[in-house]
């Protein structure tokens, strides 16, 4: 009897993952990046299925990981639910939505890509990206700065991007690097080493985001 609970808790959490991400993944204009905002709502604020440190984890996992952010952070949190069944679930939920929509402005654009009000259209959609992106690096920050050493890497890290045709794959190597040179710096001169925020100076319940997902 116990094993058909867990079979049919399973089952409507793989159900609860697709449809979750399936909402999720008209919000991909943009990037995936565009949808850390709207995963984090309704992931961590809605479902409550991760905490805010294991948000922050995720971003930095799936930007790093190989593939694109929304893809990955979806196969994150479907693994961790569900185990492989929840991350196919959850990447299929978030990439249907996306395959369908490109499929159907291929053909719209295809049609009426002369049209003048079609280019304003997709300016509009090119700010509005920016925003998302904006709250989703904001919101990251939060998280992931906490001391001197954090914020300059963030800091240098941000200039060396804008200033230097450089590669992210070699940022994200650099970052590792830079990460461990830190810490064993701060343990070899003997100051506290802190790897993330202090627990109480997270609020679960603080929110940056306005009701706009439904």
């Amino acid at each position: 009897m116990n094993r058909t609970k867990g079979t049919r808790e399973d089952r409507s959490m793989i159900l609860q993952l697709f449809v979750t991400f399936f909402r999720i993944g008209p919000s991909t204009f943009g990037g995936g990046y565009a949808m850390i905002p709207v995963i984090e709502r309704e992931i961590l604020e809605k479902k409550q299925w991760i905490d805010e440190k294991e948000m922050a984890d995720m971003v930095s996992l799936s930007g790093s990981a190989p593939g694109g952010v929304g893809v990955n952070a979806a196969a994150f949190v479907g693994y961790r639910k569900a185990g492989l069944a929840g991350a196919v679930a959850a990447v299929a939920g978030i990439t249907l939505p996306t395959f369908l929509i490109v499929i159907a402005l291929s053909v719209f654009y295809l049609l009426f890509h002369d049209n003048p009000k079609v280019g304003a259209a997709l300016k509009g959609i090119q700010g509005a990206v920016i925003a998302l992106i904006l709250m989703a690096a904001y919101r990251m920050a939060k998280q992931a700065v906490f001391d001197m050493a954090t914020a300059f890497m963030s800091v240098s890290a941000v200039l060396i991007l804008l200033l230097v045709p450089i590669s992210p794959i070699y940022m994200i190597a650099f970052g590792l690097l830079g990460g461990i040179v830190f810490v064993k710096g701060k343990e070899w001169i003997g100051l506290k080493v802190r790897t993330e925020k202090e627990p109480n100076s997270i609020s679960s319940q603080e929110s940056f985001y306005p009701e706009y997902y439904i």
